[in-house]
């Protein structure tokens, strides 16, 4: 009888340490899911803010194609630049896994960021075209637009490392990768094109 009490105690607080270990497991599992939402939420914000910039050149291409003498080379880059990243295909909902894959994309928008910079530096020798509504409307749009990306990009990387550290963290260490949360590239700093367009103009300077 005794011996049968102490087996039951053991079976006891094996069945406890089980279901201890299972909690904990279940509840790093859910915490990797909510991570790697998270990271798919900036992923889809990022992309958003791109789309808006992409969807802001045709109208400020057509405004600014309609100044007399316009350089049309500067025109032409920017609308070969928007259509190089149209052609980069990525997952607008969830984050990419390979590192290759967002260098490509940050490469494509970076020289459509460049493109912009220069059209925008071009359009300061003509006044008559500055001082339209429509182009300084076109501006502030863009300006808005390319400071979210930089805060949107700030915000992924954000979530990346977070994710990235948890995965690499007990006990998600263990079986992580098994379950299929692998690690996430960030976008990286890197200086020149992908630096926002300089937009603030004086328009009353003549």
């Amino acid at each position: 009888m005794k011996k049968l009490a102490i087996g039951c105690g053991v079976l006891l607080v094996l069945a406890i340490g089980v279901l201890i270990v299972i909690a904990i497991a279940g509840g790093s599992y859910n915490h990797l899911q909510k991570l790697s939402q998270g990271v798919n939420y900036q992923w889809s914000q990022v992309q958003n803010v791109y789309q808006r910039r992409a969807d802001l050149v045709p109208n400020l291409v057509a405004t600014v194609s309609g100044a007399a003498n316009f350089e049309k080379s500067t025109l032409t880059e920017i609308t070969e630049a928007r259509a190089s990243v149209g052609q980069i295909k990525v997952d607008p909902k969830n984050a990419p896994t390979d590192a290759a894959k967002l260098a490509q994309f940050e490469q494509a928008q970076g020289a459509l960021s460049s493109a912009l910079s220069r059209l925008l530096v071009v359009s300061e020798r003509y006044p008559d075209l500055k001082a339209t509504d429509s182009f300084r409307d076109l501006q502030a749009q863009l300006e808005g637009t390319e400071n979210r990306i930089s805060v949107e990009r700030g915000r992924f990387n954000e979530a990346v490392q977070a994710y990235d550290t948890a995965i690499k963290s007990f006990p998600a260490v263990f079986y992580a990768g098994m379950c299929g949360f692998t690690e996430k590239p960030y976008f990286t700093a890197t200086t020149g094109a992908d630096k926002p367009p300089q937009v603030q103009f004086d328009f009353n300077k003549k």
